[in-house]
């Protein structure tokens, strides 16, 4: 469906109307965002390339992971991907 077979509301139309007149310039995406997001890209494609792995994990450490993925805007199994990665390139350490 078309932007313009769309039914839009008066205030709809006229959002559009200024975007499509240039009354609104893109700032940018801040280097910081740009990073998250090119990381969130690079594990995308990397996750073409997966096995599934079936693990035990505490239901409270599950909450608190998906919380934070949730909070990273990306889901919580490339969370998980993520830090495995991360470990198994030596950029994490963790103390057993």
């Amino acid at each position: 469906m078309k932007i313009k077979d769309m039914k839009l509301t008066k205030e709809e139309k006229q959002i559009l109307k200024d975007v499509e007149s240039g009354k609104y310039i893109s700032e940018g995406i801040i280097e910081e965002e740009r990073k998250r997001l090119q990381l969130i890209a690079q594990n995308t494609i990397q996750l073409r390339k997966t096995k599934n792995v079936n693990i035990r994990i505490r239901e409270d450490d599950l909450n608190k992971l998906r919380a934070k993925a949730q909070a990273s805007g990306i889901p919580y199994q490339t969370m998980i991907s993520v830090l495995i990665r991360q470990y198994t390139s030596d950029k994490l350490q963790i103390q057993i």
